[in-house]
């Protein structure tokens, strides 16, 4: 990284098909003594995908959610159409009078009941005048409603049986249920950020299909692939300000991460991927094994035999339901594995519980860090000691001061962005608490490490920095295990990269003998009968 400079750009016009859809102006809002927004000023264009980019904790969902009402602005105005809202004003209700319409990463939806359940929570049966509930009616709304949208599902289907993708897309028509034309906008933040390279790109297509169509959408991604083949515009947002703003196919990776960092990028073409610099510490394993995995049952009908080296990074590549995750699970000893023969550091393992796993030298990171990882109610410090706690017990007593220095430590190391070993964890950005989180496990200096979806829903420049730190972890000599949705992160991160489908291992991946398309290939070549049942009725 070269040295930090001031960075501005000029305003240019942005591509759309019509007039401004809103128009922000000056908004601003503070929390206590931060200032999470700083007079921002963002133009959406009526019938464009306008893309929202920036770090984790630089604003961007703090505008989302004056937009939606959740915070009052301290100031500034936001127009809708022509019509000028006080945006200290705006409530829910306010919001979806200006026909804002939200879809978050937590869907919201009820898996266990029909797509037209599911829509009529949201909007109200039709009912009789004798207050019975007009099914027919319902189903019938629904069925054009999913087959406007491109949905190939029918209202009776549970939500639970339709595919990541397909549950984001009914939570989209769900949202526009009502609207006439194309008046509403759609503001998505992170629809993608669990979802497969697949159907990301299934739904990115889909939204674009939208926009053609007129629909205004606001999508808050980390992704900036997608935002290359999908995006109108971008506004960048750095430290509670617009960093820059333009055309999408007037910008390049370099220039956004220059305004996200404010520190100069590469010249055109010649910047990196948001995980290049990662390609330097490519790990050169010692021809020995951390973990042999030996006939491990993932599925009903599958086994996994896989080898980890020292100091090698080996990835995990698969779609929704491969069984990735439960590989991870079972080797921590989170979930009963059914069977087979492991070996760690040359002895016979026999995983029993995540308790057993450190005992022998395993950490592991989660894909869902809220709720299997973070102690979102308790402090910086208490998070990143709680794995080493017993080396801070002295006389009955825990010692605070020697935690906090650690902690410390801890926190400048891995770049973690806090106001100090005090702050509680649910007050920092995503990215800077999976960085405590992994900060947490390379404190204990595992021999082999476990990690899912590691920079799921993290910024660019965190990413970076959580690579440091593995970078840190590989030069030591320890292994790595990891299982990402990011097709780009695993050719970036790992020496070698195995494909699963349906719980077995189908193929190997090699980095620096093969080109990513045939990864991509590898994976996308999945069994495609339940798509084709949909479609035949089935």
């Amino acid at each position: 990284m070269g040295e930090t400079v001031t960075v501005q750009y000029e305003s240019m016009a942005i591509r759309g098909h019509g007039p401004a859809a809103i128009s922000v102006q000056g908004l601003s809002k503070q929390f206590g003594g931060t200032q999470a927004l700083g007079g921002v000023d963002v133009d959406v264009a009526a019938g464009s995908i306008h893309a929202l980019l920036g770090g984790n904790g630089s604003g961007k969902s703090t505008l989302i959610k004056c937009l939606a009402g959740v915070y009052p602005a301290d100031t500034g105005t936001v127009s809708v159409h022509g019509r000028i809202l006080q945006a200290s004003e705006i409530s829910p209700k306010v919001a979806a009078a200006a026909n804002f319409r939200f879809v978050h990463q937590d869907l919201a939806l009820f898996d266990s009941m029909s797509i037209a359940e599911n829509f009529a929570f949201a909007s109200g049966f039709p009912t009789t005048k004798l207050s019975s509930i007009r099914w027919q009616a319902l189903r019938d709304k629904v069925a054009t409603l999913l087959e406007d949208y491109g949905i190939a599902a029918r209202p009776t289907d549970e939500v639970g049986a339709l595919r990541p993708s397909e549950k984001t897309m009914v939570a989209i028509a769900r949202a526009l249920a009502d609207q006439r034309g194309g008046e509403y906008t759609l503001i998505l933040d992170e629809p993608t950020a669990s979802l497969p390279e697949d159907e990301t790109r299934e739904l990115m297509s889909s939204l674009r299909r939208r926009a053609d169509q007129g629909q205004t959408i606001v999508l808050v991604t980390h992704k900036f692939r997608e935002v290359e083949e999908v995006a109108d515009a971008i506004t960048v947002f750095r430290d509670g300000i617009v960093a820059g703003a333009g055309n999408a196919r007037d910008m390049h990776l370099g220039q956004v991460i220059e305004m996200m960092s404010g520190v100069q990028a590469e010249p055109p073409g010649m910047a990196p991927e948001p995980s290049a610099a990662v390609e330097s510490f490519r790990a050169q394993p010692s021809g020995e094994h951390i973990l042999e995995v030996r006939d491990m049952p993932v599925g009903p009908h599958s086994a996994v035999n896989l080898r980890v080296g020292w100091g090698e990074i080996v990835g995990l590549a698969g779609l929704a339901g491969s069984g990735r995750s439960r590989i991870l699970r079972s080797i921590f000893g989170d979930v009963a594995a059914a069977g087979g023969n492991l070996v760690l550091k040359g002895k016979p393992y026999v995983p029993s519980s995540p308790r057993g796993a450190m005992a022998r030298g395993i950490g592991m990171v989660p894909e869902n860090r809220s709720r299997d990882a973070a102690f979102v109610d308790m402090t910086v410090r208490e998070n990143s000691s709680i794995s080493v706690l017993g080396s801070y017990w002295k006389k009955c007593f825990i010692n605070k001061k020697a935690e906090q220095t650690a902690t410390q430590a801890l926190i400048d190391e891995h770049s973690i962005r806090t106001n100090g070993t005090e702050s509680l964890v649910s007050a920092l950005s995503g990215g800077n608490q999976q960085k405590v989180i992994m900060a947490r496990w390379m404190q204990r200096s595992p021999d082999l490490l476990l990690l899912d979806e590691p920079t799921q829903g993290v910024d660019v420049m965190s990413r970076r920095e959580i690579y440091a730190s593995l970078e840190q972890l590989v030069s030591r000599g320890a292994g790595v295990l990891m299982a990402s949705s990011d097709l780009d992160e695993l050719v970036d991160v790992c020496d070698r990269i195995l494909v699963l489908r349906n719980g077995s291992i189908t193929g190997e991946f090699v980095p620096s003998l093969m080109d990513r398309s045939q990864l991509a290939a590898m994976v996308m070549s999945e069994d495609t009968d339940h798509r084709s049942k949909i479609k035949e009725g089935k």
